[in-house]
């Protein structure tokens, strides 16, 4: 199977879920360094079953032609490569076109090139369904985010509208710039308008806590979700814990990595997108977790009597039926996410001061 950013945090956990259920996978990655990176930190019975290719800008027309092109041909594609970050210098640079044509891209170059394959599974986010402005009481599969491209200009607004904003497809992959629709959907618009003999699955998940990926170099490059849980136990909330908002949902990156590949795998998830996501958290809580978990660390945070739960009365709710009954997750509960998260981030601390060879240790294990 072709696995488009295998360096990231999330991806990082798919290729080992992939490699847990046999696939022999083709990563694709931006350097000739981080694809050899990956090979070194996976197991050494493992390596023989993964490969990478070189694409440099994913955003580029025609980026995939070369890489999608197999023998043995591709069965399945999974593209989670997208920049996921709080504020952008260029939107459109360093966001939008990465993620609008990126996922364009990848599409065209399957249709065209790769026509064994049977099923296309996108990462997409939660970003793309929710309305802050306007929350409805419950959000699910049916929600799209109400966000504009003159909003998306905005770049603390720009991750979320490169998941929700839509482009007019042409056959030479133009993007078009008319704010009228929302975006995870042009993949979604893709099936409609080329109709191609592959399947599509989309994986909205929303924050995204668990332990470190292996090929991290250094705790400043971090992924933001676990950014939080990192500053708590470098005592960066030590004079007050940050607030929580906007968002108070999270699920666990090893849940989100076997949604990706049950995506693939299970018949009925065609053509439906999944909001994956497994429950509640705040700042607060977390660092409760962390206070009575990892009692040697609580001198790295506020005092417990100063500490106040900000998570809000009349939250809304979510709901994840459909990746509970279709895909069949058990999701983990925020307990045994955030200890083995704070558990991946001390090893790797320890590590980095040389105490062992951190890329001998597989990060996705802890925990299972």
């Amino acid at each position: 199977m072709y696995f488009s950013g295998g360096t990231g945090f999330i991806a990082s956990h798919v290729l080992d879920c992939l490699l847990d259920f046999d696939f022999d996978v083709v990563v694709t990655v931006r350097s000739q360094e981080k694809g050899q990176r990956i090979l070194e930190s996976i197991d050494e019975t493992l390596r023989k079953r993964t490969t990478f290719v070189v694409v440099d800008d994913v955003a580029k027309e025609g980026a995939f032609d070369e890489a999608v092109q197999s023998n043995p041909p591709f069965d399945f594609v999974i593209h989670t490569a997208s920049p996921y970050r709080f504020t952008f210098d260029d939107p459109v640079r360093d966001c939008l076109d990465p993620a609008i044509k990126g996922t364009t891209g990848i599409l065209h170059s399957i249709h065209a090139h790769a026509l064994t394959v049977k099923r296309v599974v996108i990462t997409s986010s939660s970003a793309a369904m929710l309305s802050p402005a306007n929350h409805p009481k419950v959000y699910d599969e049916s929600c799209w985010a109400d966000i504009t491209w003159e909003q998306a200009m905005n770049p603390h607004e720009t991750y979320r509208a490169s998941k929700v904003r839509v482009a007019s497809l042409t056959r030479h992959h133009t993007l078009i710039e008319i704010p009228q629709k929302f975006a995870e959907q042009a993949a979604w618009s893709f099936i409609t308008t080329y109709k191609p003999s592959f399947s599509l699955a989309t994986i909205n998940n929303t924050y995204t806590f668990g332990p470190i990926q292996r090929t991290l170099t250094s705790l400043d490059n971090l992924n933001t979700s676990n950014q939080r849980i990192c500053d708590l136990v470098q005592g960066r909330m030590r004079a007050g814990i940050q607030p929580t908002a906007p968002v108070f949902t999270f699920v666990d990156v090893r849940d989100v990595a076997l949604a990706h590949v049950l995506a693939l795998t299970k018949q009925d998830a065609g053509g439906m997108r999944f909001y994956v996501v497994s429950g509640f958290f705040s700042n607060p809580r977390l660092a409760e977790i962390i206070r009575r978990r990892f009692p040697e660390l609580a001198g790295r945070l506020p005092p417990e009597e100063e500490v106040e739960d900000d998570f809000p009365k009349d939250h809304w709710w979510f709901d994840n039926a459909r990746s509970r009954n279709v895909l069949g997750l058990e999701y983990r509960r925020l307990e045994h996410s955030v200890v083995d998260t704070v558990e991946s981030i001390l090893r790797f601390e320890s590590e980095d001061r040389g105490d062992r060879d951190w890329r001998k240790w597989r990060w996705s294990r802890l925990g299972k």
